[in-house]
């Protein structure tokens, strides 16, 4: 597969963050952590969408967009606070 070049401007502060986690963390670069870091950011997208996908097609009664969301939403903070 071939790769392509992006350009990411990130604030001095934050870089200096990435840099921190990228020594310690065992990263080799910072490319290597940033596209592990979005990897992990597509995962969940695909997984949101999975879950969405999931309870639409699993109520017996019709459900907003806005319920939905609600739920969404308070399924992916207790994901998160689970995965910390």
């Amino acid at each position: 597969m071939a790769t392509e070049m992006i350009t990411v401007k990130l604030d001095g502060t934050f870089l200096k963050e990435i840099d921190s986690i990228v020594e310690v963390g065992g990263y080799q670069s910072r490319t290597e952590f940033i596209r592990n870091a979005l990897r992990e950011k597509v995962e969940q997208a695909k997984l949101k969408e999975a879950m969405i996908a999931h309870l639409k097609g699993k109520s017996g009664k019709k459900t907003t967009d806005e319920q939905l969301e609600r739920i969404r939403s308070k399924v992916f903070e207790e994901f998160e606070r689970k995965l910390k």
